[in-house]
């Protein structure tokens, strides 16, 4: 692919044992729950009834004002009260998933881009100079505005020419995850790329 957008070469072969694999649903949405789960941080911080300020006073009396008696303001039942079951920073949202069923739910993913036809291989996908137009001009060319782009490396020109791009991401074969490939409408991946994966899945 170069810059004017014109793919160049011939076909590229894809092992059978990387993109010809059968579709694993229930595989698949438990590796990706459990990727965005560990992506998950445990920042929140709520306070428990102990831990709020105030409340030392009776709001009111016990009997004889026809309301039900109450002994703090900062009672979980309260506007303003602590919280029963709070959220802390030692929650952990961890979810174990192991190298084989990670690797197969991968393989499951990229099969099922080839079957839809969301899949588009190119030779290279380079930029001379880290330009937004540049980029836009080849993904026109291949008809895909919302896509991911994986090259074989990092290819530090090209994520900055497409980093003001919403829809588009640029990713290396070995930081492709079953959430990205999954989230864009079609996925632009590099000769190198593929040889990567299939080196990494098979």
């Amino acid at each position: 692919m170069n810059e004017a957008g014109q793919a160049a070469g011939s076909e590229i072969e894809l092992a059978d044992a990387v993109f010809g694999a059968a579709f694993n649903e229930p595989l698949v949405h438990q590796v990706v729950v459990a990727y965005q789960a560990n992506a998950r941080q445990a920042t929140r911080k709520q306070k428990t009834r102990a831990e709020i300020r105030g409340g030392g006073a009776k709001p009111f009396r016990q009997k004889g004002t026809g309301r039900a008696r109450a002994g703090t303001i900062r009672s979980p039942l309260w506007r303003g009260g602590g919280k029963v079951f709070p959220a802390s920073p030692d929650e952990n949202f961890t979810q174990k998933v192991n190298r084989k069923m990670y690797r197969g739910a991968l393989r499951a993913i990229l099969s099922e881009l080839v079957r839809q036809g969301r899949l588009v291989t190119v030779n290279d996908f380079k930029v001379a100079q880290p330009k937004t137009r540049t980029v836009l001009a080849q993904l026109k060319a291949l008809n895909a505005p919302d896509a991911l782009i994986v090259t074989e490396g990092l290819d530090e020109g090209l994520a900055l020419a497409a980093r003001n791009l919403p829809l588009v991401d640029v990713r290396p074969a070995s930081a492709a995850d079953p959430v990205s490939l999954l989230r864009h409408e079609k996925v632009v991946m590099t000769a190198g790329a593929i040889k990567r994966l299939e080196a990494l899945l098979q």
